[in-house]
């Protein structure tokens, strides 16, 4: 068995059991990283037999990866984020597809900042039931007191940018909030979409390795196409709305007694 970059894994006997020095000598990492990915919450833990913990095949296949995206430059944020809704038992064939899948779709990395710096780039005063509804948005959590970390920067950057125009950022809020759930009906349109035209015989033939290039293939053609489909659609019910709210706005305009002097 093989990882999607190649990496021999030996791990895959379902019986196997390694002490941790013997994980991190299989893997090729330190046992001082296996510690701190383990505490990140990147690996399950262990089976413990009085105060031995014992590692298996599950353990090697998430350690491979981490070690894979590492080396391609992913932070160890960005890698929880990818494997956190993995099923703690998959094979490193099923991380493999895992990641595939999902990680071209996360946002950028996390923003941490205080509840202060983020209202100042919001040019409005410290709140923190205005950082509750962004929390309750799923765009912040909290992590300490009075900090922040923003989850999707790029998406802040664009309320900002609204903001800025002289919306209210609650107005903001309550608005973006109903977009997310069009836009969460969107997703899985397309979602069911590609289950049904390039997932479904791939699972179904038992994810043969070689056919995972042709998956991501797939995804990496899907995300530009759908952004630009998305995108093409926004613009033209955004012409046909504004085409009717001007028309029925320049109506009362013309009808106020005063106009024209």
């Amino acid at each position: 068995m093989t990882t999607a970059a190649g990496s021999s894994v030996a791990g895959e006997d379902p019986a196997l059991e390694l002490t941790v020095d013997e994980l991190a000598a299989r893997v090729g990492v330190t046992v001082r990283n296996v510690r701190a990915y383990s505490a990140r919450g990147l690996l399950p833990p262990p089976r413990m037999v009085g105060r031995t913990g014992y590692y298996g095949r599950e353990h090697v296949a998430r350690l491979l990866l981490v070690r894979e995206m590492l080396a391609e430059g992913y932070s160890l944020a960005m890698i929880e984020r990818t494997i956190a809704s993995a099923p703690p038992t998959a094979s490193s064939a099923t991380l493999a597809l895992h990641r595939a899948l999902l990680a071209p779709w996360l946002p950028p990395e996390p923003e941490e900042m205080t509840g202060a710096e983020l209202a100042a780039r919001a040019g409005v005063p410290e709140s923190p039931a205005l950082v509750d509804r962004l929390v309750e948005l799923g765009l912040v959590e909290r992590i300490g007191e009075g900090d922040v970390r923003v989850l999707d920067p790029a998406l802040l950057t664009a309320g900002l940018q609204v903001v800025a125009l002289g919306v209210p950022p609650d107005d903001l809020i309550d608005a973006q909030t109903r977009v997310n759930a069009h836009v969460r009906e969107i997703a899985e349109t397309y979602v069911r979409m590609f289950v049904a035209t390039g997932l479904r015989s791939f699972v179904e033939a038992g994810a043969p390795p070689e056919r995972l290039e042709e998956v991501r293939d797939i995804v990496a053609r899907l995300q530009p196409a759908a952004a630009q489909a998305v995108l093409a659609a926004f613009r033209t019910e955004m012409a046909a709305v504004v085409e009717e709210t001007l028309g029925a706005v320049l109506s009362q305009l013309e009808e106020r007694p005063d106009r024209g002097r």
